[in-house]
């Protein structure tokens, strides 16, 4: 008897912090594509971030930790951390295929923006070849453009693009790190056990960010 196939997501980011926005969407995808899990994995040291200062990885990997707290389909996942050097998705989806095994279908959870920068991946025709991606796309607002680059993606990559219609949920991570430095509430952008951390930690508070 054929067993079925583990579907697995992966949403990955700096989470500079998680807020309520990542996990409004990582849920609606779960249930919509009936995923048996999502993975939050928090980059290490993202390339293209290399003008940004990234708040220091144990921080953003027990915030993603407190985030995720009740929801037994969420899991963290510290594999992209504990690499040295910067962090590439190839690696990352390699070293997921070889603990979770032939039996898993990987998706990786994209914003519809990032469709454009596909193909400046490193070696993204290996990224094809081992994951499927879920691309979420406002309700309504599918363009030619989107379309046009799924199908260019599909017919000469052979990439696999699923679309997700999800509604737009207005959190940003920066604007969260300005509101804490300007003393400004953040109260329902992130959990409470998010918010009580940052606060402890003195997180985003400008001359004491580490």
């Amino acid at each position: 008897m054929k067993k079925n196939k583990v579907k697995i997501g992966v949403l990955g980011g700096t989470f500079d912090p998680i807020h309520n926005g990542h996990l409004i969407i990582a849920e609606r995808i779960r249930e919509e594509f009936k995923l048996d899990k999502v993975l939050f994995i928090p980059s290490g040291n993202p390339p293209h971030k290399t003008k940004q200062k990234v708040t220091q990885c144990n921080h953003r990997l027990n915030m993603v930790c407190e985030a995720l707290k009740g929801n037994p389909f969420f899991e963290v996942s510290s594999i992209e951390i504990k690499r040295m050097g910067y962090t590439y998705t190839v690696d990352t989806i390699e070293e997921l295929r070889g603990f979770l095994g032939d039996n898993a279908c990987i998706y990786y959870l994209i914003g519809a923006d990032v469709l454009f920068d596909l193909l400046t991946w490193k070696d993204y025709e290996s990224v094809f070849k081992t994951c499927e991606f879920i691309a979420t796309l406002r309700p309504g607002n599918e363009t030619d453009d989107f379309a046009k680059q799924i199908m260019y993606l599909e017919s000469t990559f052979q990439a696999k693009i699923n679309k997700a219609d999800i509604p737009l949920v207005e959190i940003s991570s920066t604007e969260i790190r300005q509101r804490v430095n300007e003393g400004k509430s953040i109260k329902y952008l992130i959990p409470e056990s998010v918010e009580k951390y940052i606060k402890d930690n003195k997180l985003y508070v400008l001359n004491e960010r580490e």
